[in-house]
């Protein structure tokens, strides 16, 4: 009887698990870190982002403080900048101007991206 229980508990279980752990944000999911780095320096995202200071736009790490006090907005954010080229407002002289559209569409590579900076 126990045998039985078993052959059936148990793939359910796996199942329950791997439904879960497949629907885990991308945040929780490796970085590869040389490539959003690649990615960053490609497309010049340095002119106004550095990791430790504010330049004219805020450093990664006043980025990835802001974004992560919302982890379920995070990531959204971090494409709808990079995709959509929204009206963001300078660091050094106040003016506004249009976020840098990202060179490309790979939803892959811009999660990456966006979970690196997050990680800051």
């Amino acid at each position: 009887m126990k045998t039985f229980a078993m052959h059936r508990i148990l793939p359910a279980a796996l199942l329950a698990i791997s439904s879960v752990a497949f629907s885990l944000p991308a945040a929780s999911q490796a970085v590869d870190e040389e490539a959003a780095k690649a990615l960053f320096k490609r497309n010049d995202c340095g002119k106004c982002h550095h990791p430790t200071r504010d330049k004219k736009g805020p450093s990664l790490q006043k980025v990835a403080k802001e974004l992560n006090k919302k982890p379920a907005e995070a990531m959204n954010r971090i494409i709808k900048n990079a995709t959509t080229g929204p009206k963001v407002k300078l660091l050094d002289d106040g003016k506004e101007e249009e976020h840098k559209i990202i060179d490309t569409k790979d939803e892959k590579q811009i999660r990456n991206l966006g979970q690196w900076i997050l990680k800051h």
